[in-house]
């Protein structure tokens, strides 16, 4: 599918942020290891979430889905599936399912479809032989594939990188409260995305689950043999996604309400407000909500290590600003969906955008004359949105090829865009 995006010098309004992917991802997972229905009340429909729906419906979750409510019956112990887990492109869902599965009496084979070389999946493997799971992968004609060989996790000590995922982390926090022995995790380097390790201690804590961390997240402990409880819980809006509309108000010097947001969350994405509020944009605040009067916007430098996702938003962002900005600390955006950080160089150049790029880093010279351009959004959801971002101040038209990658985690946002009030329609 191919979308046009048309120069638009104002918007106005007030749209909903998409619910939360990594809560909805969180919940789906906690719910399906507690013996007993938890409620989960505004999940997020995407493609990744539905990856993981079917995830824990192959290791024995009983599910009834309704389109605002997904009860969840749980179990507290996986079963071995039947048939390999597919997940999709869904990094997330494979980095969190891989401990679970060790927790299942037999085998488990996850199909991945993307290489491990831009997905990475070995340290999590190596951290879970410390804690006495087995497994093994292979590249696969369209993919990759993990055999997890089950059995249990026998607990003790472990080891794993903090600089590439924080989906590492996540997976074992899961999976290690039903180890047999207490685990304590040790991160090295320094972890990355902190926000995003508090909100599942957050999730599991709900659930009457135990794990502390250090202050600076250097070291984790998890008790075992713990039990899950069912809980019924709502997912937040998505600070993620809701930086794109953001933003948008911030690059045509509009006004946008933005509802469903809670800054009382785990979110490290909520940062987009000071991000924001740096660069000129006056920020309220408020219960539930975020409002953005956009402005002249100026350069900042921003360290990405704790706010990968925002990113590409950012980068956008210092498109149009006075001034040079730099955005360092994003080594790790070279293993998302696509190398993001050659990606925005990529594409946003091709509009006319004035950036150097180096191998941890952006350097944004705002204020050149942006236009209209095709551009391919190499299959990454964030990618199609900063395009479709960056397209609202270039002159002329932007074509986004294959925007339909947007369903991996905000599959109403150009229908958000356009009741904003943006000049878009597809081809």
């Amino acid at each position: 599918m191919e979308v046009i995006v048309e120069r638009t010098t104002h918007l106005q309004g007030i749209v909903s942020a998409p619910s939360s992917k990594a809560y909805t991802h969180r919940m789906l997972i906690t719910s399906s290891l507690s013996k007993g229905t938890s409620k989960i009340s505004c999940p997020l429909i995407s493609d990744d979430t539905r990856a993981t729906l079917q995830a824990i419906e192959a290791f024995g979750a009983k599910t009834e889905i309704k389109e605002n409510i997904w009860k969840i019956r749980g179990r507290e112990a996986p079963k071995t599936p039947a048939h390999s887990v597919d997940c999709g492109n869904s990094g997330s869902t494979l980095r969190f399912m891989i401990p679970v599965a060790a927790l299942a009496a037999g085998p488990s084979t996850f199909l991945f479809r993307a290489p491990f070389e831009r997905r990475p999946i070995v340290p999590l493997l190596e951290s879970l032989k410390q804690l006495g799971v087995e497994s093994t992968l292979q590249q696969e004609k369209d993919g990759s594939s993990v055999k997890v060989h089950g059995g249990g996790i026998k607990g003790g000590k472990t080891s794993i990188r903090g600089d590439i995922s924080s989906q590492f982390i996540s997976g074992l926090l899961f999976a290690c409260p039903k180890a047999n022995e207490d685990t304590e995790i040790k991160v090295t380097p320094i972890l990355e995305s902190k926000g995003y390790v508090k909100m599942t201690i957050e999730t599991l804590a709900k659930h009457g689950i135990k794990a502390t961390a250090a202050t600076d997240f250097n070291r984790l402990w998890v008790p075992s043999n713990q039990n899950y409880l069912p809980i019924d819980q709502q997912v937040p809006g998505d600070f993620s996604s809701a930086a794109f509309l953001l933003a948008a108000a911030a690059i045509t010097s509009s006004r946008v309400t933005v509802k469903n947001l809670d800054y009382e969350t785990m979110q490290g994405d909520k940062e987009i407000v000071n991000v924001l509020k740096s660069m000129g944009s006056a920020v309220k605040v408020g219960e539930r909500f975020v409002r953005v009067d956009g402005g002249e916007l100026f350069a900042v430098d921003i360290d990405a290590a704790d706010i990968p996702d925002l990113v590409p938003v950012c980068t956008v962002l210092a498109c149009y600003a006075k001034g040079v900005s730099k955005i360092y600390n994003a080594k790790r955006l070279r293993f998302k969906e696509s190398d993001r950080l050659d990606a925005l160089h990529a594409e946003l150049t091709k509009m006319g955008a004035d950036i150097s790029m180096k191998e941890d880093s952006l350097t944004i010279k705002g204020t050149s004359a942006m236009h209209g351009a095709t551009v391919d959004p190499h299959n990454d959801h964030r990618i199609a949105m900063a395009c479709t971002l960056a397209a609202l101040g270039a002159r002329g038209k932007t074509k986004i090829q294959n925007s339909e990658c947007i369903n991996k985690s905000y599959p109403q946002f150009f229908n958000d865009l356009l009741s904003l009030g943006v000049n878009i329609y597809g081809s």
